[in-house]
């Protein structure tokens, strides 16, 4: 871990504008003497703001501090939840019980609050309909609008027709 701030004899200047330990304004003070009241408290001299004129620093513990900040740092990427893009492929010349399988795959990762990509790959002659694989999508889109909404319309791209639909939150 890199260290995000200068900490006592780390810090070079003259004089700091001194926050005590219990958050009170102690005003401008020489750097020897803030360094002074620190030792005497048995804590740490934390620059919190090194761009400031003059710089602020703060008498706190510092390890106490950064283990705080590790804990909310941990704390955050454990409650953030990662969107992945599922991919559901129809055909175009799809049969009914297939399409409500497929479209039941649709639904729970949508539910589970992902991403889906729903294509139709054409095979061979069945590109000179791409209106028929254009239906099979907006099919799936009319049966899941109460759950999702369309990122991306159908488009043809290649030899495959791609719609994005991404859960309502």
């Amino acid at each position: 871990m890199t260290k995000d701030h200068l900490v006592n004899d780390e810090i070079r200047a003259r004089e700091v504008r001194l926050i005590g330990a219990d958050g009170e304004q102690l005003g401008i003070t020489p750097f020897r003497e803030a360094m002074q009241i620190a030792v005497d408290a048995n804590l740490d001299l934390v620059n919190v703001a090194p761009t400031a004129k003059p710089p602020v620093c703060r008498i706190m513990d510092y390890g106490k501090y950064r283990y705080e900040m590790q804990k909310k740092e941990k704390e955050a990427r454990k409650n953030q939840k990662v969107v992945d893009l599922k991919e559901v492929r129809f055909s175009a010349t799809i049969d009914e019980h297939d399409f409500q399988t497929k479209l039941r795959n649709v639904v729970k990762f949508l539910n589970e609050g992902d991403k889906v990509k729903c294509s139709v790959r054409f095979r061979g002659r069945e590109i000179t309909h791409a209106s028929i694989g254009q239906k099979v999508l907006e099919r799936v889109a009319t049966e899941c609008e109460a759950i999702c909404n369309v990122e991306r319309r159908p488009k043809l791209e290649g030899r495959s027709m791609i719609m994005i639909l991404t859960p309502k939150s």
